[in-house]
């Protein structure tokens, strides 16, 4: 493997990308101001004996004394406690059940102000605190027209806001604390949370006369406003969404804007992002695929008012085509048409994803308004093909668009590659997001990693290449990833189809029924047989030659997944195979709480170790400033670690050791004299 010194421009960032034989690409970044150059400066894993490495460390601390501190400050953070990972999923556009949980941090919130005050506080009072955190503006208001907000309240609820800064902070360093402050307030802020008890109460007084002076100037409010942020700030050190952002709620773009703001995250890409993604990046099926399933859940409102896409000229063309129909159920029908014309090119362009049993519509007998599917003719509901051409000897006739459906997609495409913010939007996917990630040794994923009927790896094959486990995923995100690029292929944006809804697709993991869910009457066709693996991954031996797969031999590793609801009403749970596996659909969607009972599961991984929540569904905003009803969650222990993890076991502490062992050999060069700056 090599790494390769990205110096930029002066100003710039410096980077470092970490190539390993296996294609695996890894970024780090730190500040630098530099020539533009390029230098391959580790090779054989041996970087740190290079002179190249110790000159670049220098610059950055130029004295012995520098080395000597710097080794002090990352030796004492390794001693800290792990911060607290939040993990959720499958949030499906319902914003504000997700703004909710995300403000209460899936109840530790709660816990910390019970910790605090509940020997001291009435049940109703730190409700009320809690609500004011999750929403200080919405809830200062109404305080305001009950004229709550007089000077005992303003003292004591800062008080008890400093109280929960101050435990949250205890296990950052004071620099970090620092970071997260706003700057307008962070000197303040820092003196408050950091208070000293002394002989002569002087430092009471001095943080006193704070307070009265925010009173005085009627900044008590913004200063309000800042702490509860600040509390959610510090709640959580890290958020993980295990996919599935998009479809079915109306509001995926306001989730995107809050995720875009949030200090530290990944996402794992769900089955409905790659679908928005392929969308963006002018994949005409998925394009289709997207405005028929908003069409169907009736959110265009995010096409047309948040993204900007018209369905006009779909419309005019579906109230021509179908002119009995209601506006929007002709639109529907249109698109599913151009839809199944569609995939079947994508599938006839891609013979290796072996789905031309897929291929429907052209078996369609609209005389006798039946189907055959598998050599048996099934009913079909009563529908007008007006667009296709049954007659034809060729079958491709079938599958290619209209003239007028031309122009209808083509419009779609310039809409959907032209959205600004959707750009945005998936540009910031591509850039959070990965089909998996390994994160403090647990391997998290929204799908499944295929396997065959006997429980193993399932090979599958792309041109002359067969790909399994790790490495198929690893393929699967070139892929995806090349499709965004100025260079995509129409394969490439083919691929981000299968993605979506391919038979051994590691997104969807299950054999999509689109064609016959929309037309045909026996339910019976409607089946969608799931990939071996959620038959499997309920067994401890499966999960564990996942994890060996992707290179987790711990005992404490787990895999993460999203993607299915967990059916509570049927007896179902989220912990399976003895602790290895987690399913953690967050149940957001409202139409799966029927299915559910509940509104899903969160994931909590803080240094005593790890917690599922399950949640009750969210009532509305309104109830949570007005009646202080909070998301009724569960708490339930999947693992309590013997001692308590420090930085040390994570991730970023291995990254802080190879560090202080970088930094360690300046400082033996500093000494030798040996190396000069």
């Amino acid at each position: 493997s090599y790494l390769i010194v990205d110096l930029g421009e002066p100003g710039n960032r410096l980077s470092f990308w970490e190539y390993s034989c296996t294609g695996v690409e890894k970024m780090y970044t730190c500040n630098r101001s530099g020539k533009a150059i390029i230098e391959i400066i580790w090779k054989d894993n041996n970087f740190m004996n290079d002179e190249r490495y110790l000159e670049l460390l220098a610059e950055k601390y130029p004295t012995e004394q520098a080395v000597s501190r710097e080794i002090i400050n990352l030796t004492a953070i390794l001693s800290l406690p792990k911060g607290t990972e939040h993990f959720m999923s499958d949030l499906h556009g319902e914003y504000e059940a997700f703004c909710h949980i995300l403000n209460n941090c899936s109840g530790v919130i709660r816990e910390k102000v019970d910790l605090l005050f509940g020997e001291t506080l009435s049940d109703f009072d730190r409700e009320e605190i809690c609500t004011l955190i999750y929403y200080p503006v919405e809830k200062l208001e109404l305080v305001r027209k009950e004229g709550k907000n007089n000077e005992e309240w303003y003292r004591a609820t800062l008080g008890k806001l400093i109280d929960i800064a101050r435990l949250l902070s205890s296990k950052y360093t004071r620099s970090k604390v620092r970071k997260a402050m706003p700057k307008e307030y962070a000197y303040i802020l820092d003196e408050l949370i950091h208070v000293q008890k002394d002989e002569d109460d002087n430092q009471v007084v001095y943080h006193r006369n704070i307070l009265d002076t925010l009173l005085e100037l009627d900044n008590a409010d913004e200063f309000i406003e800042v702490l509860a942020g600040l509390i959610k700030r510090l709640a959580v050190d890290h958020l993980h969404i295990v996919g599935d952002i998009f479809d079915r709620g109306a509001c995926a773009d306001r989730i995107m804007d809050l995720l875009m703001q949030y200090h530290s995250l990944d996402i794992e890409w769900g089955n409905h992002d790659i679908l928005w993604m392929g969308a963006a990046a002018g994949s005409k099926a998925c394009i289709a695929t997207v405005v028929r399933n908003n069409l169907k859940y009736n959110n265009t409102k995010i096409l047309e008012n948040s993204y900007g896409i018209s369905l006009r000229n779909l419309a005019l063309f579906a109230e021509k085509i179908y002119p009995s129909e209601e506006p929007m159920k002709a639109a529907l029908k249109a698109i599913s048409v151009m839809l199944f014309r569609l995939e079947g090119q994508v599938i006839l362009r891609n013979p290796d994803y072996n789905m031309t049993d897929k291929l429907l519509l052209h078996k369609v007998n609209v005389e006798k308004q039946t189907v055959e599917i598998d050599g048996t003719e099934y009913v079909i509901k009563e529908e007008a093909f007006p667009t296709v051409n049954f007659d034809s000897d060729d079958m491709e006739d079938v599958y290619q668009l209209s003239e007028e459906e031309e122009q209808v997609m083509e419009g779609l495409r310039m809409a959907f590659v032209n959205s600004i913010r959707l750009r945005q939007h998936i540009d910031f996917l591509y850039q959070k997001g990965s089909m998996y990630r390994i994160f403090n040794g647990n391997l998290l994923y929204h799908g499944c990693v295929p396997l065959d009927e006997s429980g193993n790896l399932e090979g599958v094959a792309f041109g002359k290449k067969r790909y399994h486990g790790r490495e198929y995923l690893d393929y699967a995100e070139r892929i995806a990833r090349r499709a965004w690029s100025k260079d995509a292929r129409q394969k490439d944006r083919d691929f981000m189809w299968y993605l979506w809804c391919g038979r051994k697709s590691p997104l969807s993991g299950r054999n999509i029924k689109t064609f016959e869910r929309t037309y045909v009457l026996d339910e019976n066709t409607w089946f969608e047989q799931s990939n071996p693996y959620y038959k499997f991954y309920h067994e401890e031996k499966v999960c564990n030659m996942i994890l060996h797969e992707f290179g987790l031999y711990s005992e404490s590793s787990h895999i993460i997944n999203g993607h299915t609801p967990v059916r509570t009403s049927k007896g179902e749970h989220p912990v399976r195979a003895n602790g290895k596996l987690l399913v953690i659909d967050g149940g957001f969607c409202k139409s799966y709480h029927k299915t559910t009972g509940i509104a899903g599961y969160t994931l909590i991984f803080n240094s005593h170790g790890i917690r599922i929540k399950s949640h009750q569904p969210f009532q509305s905003v309104y109830a949570a400033l007005t009646e202080n009803k909070d998301i009724e969650s569960k708490s339930e222990l999947v693992e309590t670690e013997s001692e308590r993890l420090m930085v040390r076991n994570t991730d970023n502490g291995k990254k802080i050791k190879e560090d202080i062992e970088g930094l360690k050999m300046l400082l033996r060069a500093y000494r030798s004299g040996d190396f000069d700056v």
